[in-house]
């Protein structure tokens, strides 16, 4: 017996690689164990054609478990989630920003040490037989060992893991060759430095003052695509404690720092701003011009910040444009990389009467195997450190994952949306001339310190 056992694990583990962990048979299966079960899984952005594969492979083992992905739109998602779950049919996965686990965390069940469920085993001779099976779960130590660095930090809340990341998307710049070409700038920019000169001269404006083509869409809070990230690039670049011990802090001058006079944060912003104010030579964006995805896709705007999942929202406004994509610049092209992270993990409902099966299926789609089948139909940055050397042989993907060893995410409070809102305003004030960045930086400290 105990050798028939030893050959339906190691067929298991040929068929579901797990992270490198382990799963054990637990005894055989009634006939109750193997009602059709369907899990009700919901996210924003992606297709649910982009699960086929995976799903398919899924049930391989898992003939029983079917697995319903709907999409719903961004602004209706939060709402859609609480309305299901009060009215008792929720769904049962869910996706959760990693920005807002603290947010979602009432509506999230923990991740258990391991999951049971009934799986189907091919033997040698094609047999099919069927025996509950316990699925190691991935510990704190797993997420470290087989995830990039911000993954176990925003999964984690109270020493419990809530979910798990299908990909990890990083902030980029888009540029347009043909606009480079024209202004004579042979090279995208690697580092701010590059940056200011190459807006410089993409920038052009009218005898009346007014923006014809901007060279880069930075300096505003409203009609920047994602402005408030990539201030916080910007402050986390320049050496800016986001947040220390549990509390907002990216108004203050860091302990590392010797001169009181230096605050980072502070000097993100004003670096960041400079781009919207008149009087500086790199003045290249204004409050008229139209949102930054446009302006690039109608060819108004040289450089665009954005991340892999604008890449098919660009292709589809501008089809004809010569695009190129490169890292985030950075303060020097060598030493110290700082990478912002926008990425959403997937987690089981508290109200899913199938948490078993919802966290065996996390765990299928978030392995290796199921991970390179979502990627491949998704085309996103892997969260798993095993995937990026393929990846960076995708010259499409290779700019985003390069960035991951790098990239975090640096907000764990509990409202993303009033953090967002603080910091472009912020951005706002200064702009307008109502704060000086000083004030305008302790301000968004404060209302952000609101949501902690």
């Amino acid at each position: 017996m105990a050798k028939i056992k030893t050959t339906k694990l190691l067929a298991f583990l040929l068929v579901l690689p797990l992270l490198g962990l382990g799963c054990k048979g637990s005894g055989t299966v009634s006939k109750d164990a193997l009602a059709p079960v369907t899990l009700k899984y919901w996210r924003v952005f992606d297709e649910p054609s982009d699960f086929t594969d995976v799903i398919a492979a899924f049930k391989q083992t898992y003939p029983h478990i079917n697995v319903s992905v709907r999409k719903l739109r961004i602004e209706e998602y939060e709402d859609a989630i609480i309305r299901a779950l009060a009215e008792g049919n929720g769904p049962d996965i869910i996706s959760v920003h990693a920005a807002q686990l603290k947010q979602y965390q009432n509506l999230l069940s923990p991740m258990p040490q391991s999951a049971t469920l009934p799986a189907t085993i091919i033997e040698n001779n094609n047999k099919r037989s069927v025996m509950l099976q316990t699925v190691k779960l991935p510990s704190s130590q797993d997420l470290r060992t087989a995830f990039i660095d911000t993954v176990a930090t925003d999964v984690m809340l109270g020493g419990q893991i809530y979910g798990l990341p299908l990909s990890v998307d990083t902030m980029v710049l888009y540029y347009n060759r043909q606009l480079l070409n024209q202004a004579n700038v042979p090279a995208a920019p690697r580092t701010w430095e590059e940056f200011k000169e190459a807006v410089k001269v993409l920038t052009t404006q009218d005898q009346n003052g007014n923006i014809i083509q901007s060279g880069a869409a930075l300096g505003g809070a409203r009609n920047i695509n994602r402005s408030p990230d990539i201030l916080a690039a910007l402050m986390m670049q320049n050496g800016t404690e986001m947040t220390r011990s549990g509390r907002v802090a990216f108004n203050e001058v860091p302990a590392s720092l010797s001169s009181s006079s230096v605050a980072p944060g502070r000097d993100a912003l004003r670096f960041y701003t400079d781009f919207a104010s008149p009087a500086k030579e790199v003045y290249a964006w204004n409050e008229n011009l139209p949102e930054s995805l446009d302006a690039f896709a109608n060819s108004q705007l040289a450089l665009f910040f954005g991340y892999a999942y604008h890449l098919p929202l660009i292709r589809s406004l501008a089809p004809g444009i010569d695009l190129g994509i490169t890292k985030l610049p950075q303060i020097a092209a060598a030493g110290r990389q700082v990478n912002i992270a926008n990425y959403w993990f997937e987690g089981v409902t508290k109200q899913s009467e199938h948490k078993d099966e919802a966290w065996g299926f996390i765990q299928f789609a978030a392995s290796e195997q199921g991970a390179a089948l979502f990627l491949a139909k998704s085309g996103k940055p892997t969260a798993l450190r095993s995937l990026i050397a393929s990846q960076r042989a995708n010259p499409e993907l290779a700019p985003f994952a390069d960035q991951l060893l790098t990239a975090q995410n640096w907000y764990h409070g509990g409202n993303a949306a009033a953090m967002e809102e603080a910091l472009r305003t912020a951005i706002s004030q200064v702009v307008a001339g109502s704060l000086e960045p000083d004030a305008a930086i302790d301000q968004a400290a404060q209302n952000v310190g609101l949501t902690y």
